[in-house]
């Protein structure tokens, strides 16, 4: 997966890590995408092409407890990430993000990346990240 870290973020860590202003640890969701043309928008925090939460089931997951230790500037999920069972097409999914809330078109992008098989989720597929799936690394 091709990542990247959202501007919002960018800017919160450096304010901390130079003692500018501190940064509140959020809490995260795992946001799913059906198209990451917008990726520019994405990263500025403008939100564009996520699944509908319309009459979809579609809802973000949170992900606090389900990330290893963070060794060597990476960091992977240590749990399985499981979306509800669709009760409509969500289309193909192929861009997630970690974001700091769980309001579909809204909250803060942290971080987003490409999904190396994008899936297409029809009415009674459940969408899922093993765990391990997911692994973000500072460069």
């Amino acid at each position: 997966m091709a990542g990247y870290k959202g501007d919002y973020l960018e800017d919160k860590v450096l304010d901390h890590c130079v003692g500018r202003a501190s940064f509140t640890m959020p809490t995260t969701y795992v946001a799913l995408f059906t198209d990451s043309a917008n990726l520019p928008e994405i990263a500025g925090g403008t939100l564009t092409n996520e699944v509908s939460t319309a009459g979809t089931a579609y809802a973000r997951v949170a992900t606090s407890g389900k990330w290893a230790a963070a060794g060597s500037g990476s960091i992977t999920t240590n749990a399985d990430i499981e979306f509800a069972t669709a009760t409509a097409n969500w289309g193909t999914v192929s861009f997630f993000a970690i974001m700091d809330g769980d309001t579909e078109g809204s909250d803060n992008v942290l971080y987003c990346g490409d999904i190396t098989t994008p899936k297409a989720v029809n009415t009674d597929d459940t969408a899922k990240f093993a765990s391990g799936d997911i692994t973000i690394t500072e460069s």
